[in-house]
């Protein structure tokens, strides 16, 4: 009777710890979402500001401000990976706010080239694409870490493919490097949600490192959306060549 009195509590303690498992993941995921969400929201109004302003354009595209648009997402990421631990919270929040506000002054470009309904119906897209990929990475009970370093080995090519472009001015291979930067992106959407639960059911982060976390896992979905869209933009918007 002993033992199955211990059985029984046993099981009772691992059902009650499963569910504040969950409960904390359900929450630290909500977390995670609406920082993405909110990004994607800041950007969006920011690229419609600076976009329907011709002063606005030619103040920051027409001087060396561009380049500065141009590379400083670059530095707030490498900053914000490198060195989040070093940082408050407030910090690493303020950096995430600061890198969405500065590509969204980046993405006000393309409506230079793209009609608007374009842009909508390409965004709709992806965000079906995105929320069904997350989706997947989130209760497929396949491990898909072994997709990680095939994906940064596709992401690499992509970047040095991307570059030579810039030089070649291929159409052909501008279709090439869209469909593969949906396709790499695609899985780092499934990869980095299922990245995302298994670390916080491995941790359990509280606080203000739960608080850290969420907004660097935030910056890496909001990453992937960005440039599965781009890349969409560039294969269905239709742009004026």
């Amino acid at each position: 009777m002993a033992l199955n009195a211990d059985t029984r509590y046993s099981n009772t303690a691992t059902r009650v710890d499963a569910a504040e498992i969950d409960a904390g993941l359900r929450k630290y995921m909500l977390g995670v979402y609406n920082y993405m969400a909110s990004g994607l929201l800041v950007s969006a109004i920011v690229a419609l500001l600076v976009s329907s302003s011709p002063a606005a354009m030619q103040t920051i595209f027409g001087s060396g401000l561009a380049y500065v648009v141009m590379f400083a997402p670059l530095g707030i990421i490498l900053i914000m990976s490198f060195a989040q631990s070093k940082l408050s919270t407030g910090a690493v929040q303020g950096l995430y706010w600061l890198l969405v506000a500065t590509m969204g002054v980046s993405f006000s470009t393309i409506f230079l080239v793209y009609g608007l309904g374009d842009i909508v119906r390409v965004f709709f897209i992806t965000a079906a694409a995105f929320a069904g990929l997350s989706l997947y990475g989130y209760t497929t009970k396949r491990n898909l870490s072994g997709m990680g370093s095939f994906l940064v080995m596709g992401l690499i090519g992509l970047i040095i493919a991307s570059i030579v472009n810039i030089f070649l001015v291929s159409s052909m291979m501008q279709f090439v490097i869209s469909v593969l930067g949906v396709l790499i992106f695609a899985g780092l959407t499934a990869f980095d949600t299922q990245r995302i639960k298994s670390t916080y059911i491995a941790y359990r982060m509280e606080g203000d490192i739960a608080t850290r976390s969420a907004v660097m896992d935030a910056m890496g979905l909001y990453l992937n959306f960005v440039n599965m869209f781009m890349f969409m933009l560039h294969l269905f918007g239709g742009g004026d060549d």
